[in-house]
């Protein structure tokens, strides 16, 4: 268990991630925030994954089997945030929350908890409040 621990801070390089890890990855946190991992949801990433990335299928499916791990793994939001805001410039971060207030009405109903972590993400990813209501609105 120790051994783990040192070496992921001797090789800082082994926790780096790229922005499309990032992405599935908060997808699926955002999609496990109501204790509810629905199908849905996960057809819901695979399509929206696919879409962003111009991925298979198979691929977007690979990619969130991934990202679950990810996510399970990781002990806090911000290291996904901080991956997309290297990697995508702001203009495009409106995509990124429309992106993933899809995934929060995949199942047809939204919930206190998502609602919360939204607003955290579109924050931390510099996106205000009203450009995030209007990303979903368009989700």
């Amino acid at each position: 268990m120790f051994e783990t621990l040192f070496s992921r801070k001797l090789n800082p390089e082994q926790d780096e991630i790229s922005a499309r890890q990032a992405m599935a990855a908060l997808m699926v946190r955002i999609a496990k925030s109501d204790d509810d991992y629905a199908v849905a949801e996960c057809e819901r990433i695979d399509a929206v994954l696919s879409v962003l990335y111009s991925l298979s299928t198979s691929e977007a499916s690979a990619l969130r089997l991934q990202a679950e791990t990810l996510e399970a793994d990781a002990p806090d939001t911000v290291r996904f945030t901080r991956a997309i805001k290297e990697e995508v410039p702001y203009e495009e971060r409106f995509d990124v929350v429309r992106a993933l207030w899809q995934v929060v009405l995949a199942d047809g109903e939204r919930d206190h908890e998502e609602d919360a972590l939204m607003r955290l993400l579109a924050s931390l990813l510099g996106v205000n409040d009203r450009d995030s209501a209007i990303a979903r609105q368009r989700a």
